[in-house]
């Protein structure tokens, strides 16, 4: 099994030490640090002998995100180190049981952390944001698709566009693409779906003659339901104004039956349609399925190449986008905290230093144009079409 073969490789490079972690790399310039707070969550995986605790051939898969990222960021290490930069990688598992993420942080030995990645829930990020704030240190979230209520830290990067802009991306490439036809959204009743709602209302109403119809539908809402909306001369736009994964599967579903009955109709959703490969299956034949997503990684690109390669050989499996972005976020921002030392702070919004994908690292402004954060608001929107995945911008 694959995610074994990918623990044991994570466990023969040091990750299960008792302490935390330093990779280093010793050359004569000053060496930066860079904390990983990752949800390892060891203590419910090792014991204190340091045996696995599940039986063999077994893996929990919620170990995945954070080991993923380690290995990731370990690569990214291993490429700095042959462009002989020094860095020092200090790795804390932000979900262990005996210490909690700001008891890590405060007994940490050694110099001071010159930047902060992580990889955590809302509010881990609150407490590791204004660590970072406190002690004037760059935090880089990669997984979070909204600010966990942070305003005025100038030193905090998002990399995973807020559902905000997610919700005004998505506007804004049908008033684009679609510009003179019928907007559809089709929702499910709760407070997220109100939330997604006011996005697009508030931004549909700086656009001129944009009128969207908004559509509340059950869980197990019917083919009649979606079909008295549609149109069989002319192509309809439905939105699925939910994160409900399945009952995007549901429409898309759903809509491809009416398809095959002469209803002209297109299907748009969010970035939680990202992880699904249940779109290539048959039943989803016949209908256009497009979502946006910020991360989109084609694998074309010599990087990407070589580290697929380092996991055939040496993992027997393929590397999930997981173990990419880890190897990103390590690689830009330890270069920009090489080039940049101390004014890091006023570059967190570069475009250096950029591998698999482009970001727009944009200011975020709050009240009293106090800058909130750093934001990366570029998506990609891709596009399912009977069982092919592509990129449409």
């Amino acid at each position: 099994m694959k995610v074994i073969r990918i623990f044991w490789a994570l466990l023969l490079t040091g990750i299960l030490f008792a302490q935390p972690l330093s990779a280093q790399i010793n050359v004569p310039k000053k060496s930066i640090r860079v904390g990983l707070l990752l949800p390892l969550l060891l203590d419910s995986a090792i014991d204190q002998d340091n045996n696995f605790k599940f039986p063999p051939k077994t893996f929990p898969k919620y170990l995945l995100p954070g080991l993923e990222f380690y290995e990731g960021a370990l690569l990214a290490l291993d490429s700095l180190n042959k462009k002989r930069a020094s860095v020092q990688l200090v790795v804390l598992d932000i979900r262990a049981a005996k210490q909690n993420i700001q008891q890590q942080l405060e007994e940490l030995a050694g110099p001071p952390l010159d930047l902060l990645i992580t990889h955590c829930n809302a509010t881990e990020l609150r407490i590791i944001a204004s660590y970072g704030l406190k002690k004037n240190i760059p935090v880089v979230n990669v997984n979070l698709p909204n600010d966990a209520g942070i305003t005025e830290n100038p030193f905090l990067v998002l990399l995973n566009s807020t559902l905000r802009t997610q919700c005004v991306a998505l506007a804004d490439h049908l008033q684009f693409q679609y510009p003179k036809q019928q907007v559809v959204v089709f929702r499910k009743m709760g407070v997220l779906e109100d939330r997604i709602r006011s996005y697009w209302e508030e931004h549909n109403q700086t656009i001129k003659n944009i009128k969207w119809t908004y559509v509340d539908l059950p869980d197990s809402f019917s083919l009649n339901q979606l079909s008295s909306k549609l149109d069989t001369l002319r192509p309809t736009i439905c939105v699925a104004g939910t994160l409900d994964e399945d009952f995007g599967k549901r429409m898309a579903a759903q809509l491809a039956i009416l398809s095959k009955q002469r209803y002209k109709a297109s299907l748009f959703g969010l970035p939680t349609w990202d992880d699904s490969k249940d779109f290539s299956k048959p039943e989803y034949r016949g209908i256009e399925i497009t979502y946006c997503t910020p991360y989109y990684n084609a694998l074309t690109d010599s990087v990407s190449q070589q580290v697929q390669r380092f996991f055939t050989t040496y993992l027997y499996a393929r590397p999930s986008d997981m173990v990419l972005r880890g190897f990103e976020a390590v690689w830009k921002y330890a270069n920009l905290l090489l080039k940049y030392n101390n004014n890091i702070a006023t570059q967190l919004d570069s475009s250096e230093f950029e591998l698999f994908r482009e970001l727009q690292i944009k200011r975020v402004f709050g009240k009293e144009k106090k800058l909130d954060y750093f934001e990366n608001k570029k998506l990609y929107f891709l596009k399912w079409q009977d069982g092919i995945l592509k990129l449409v911008s």
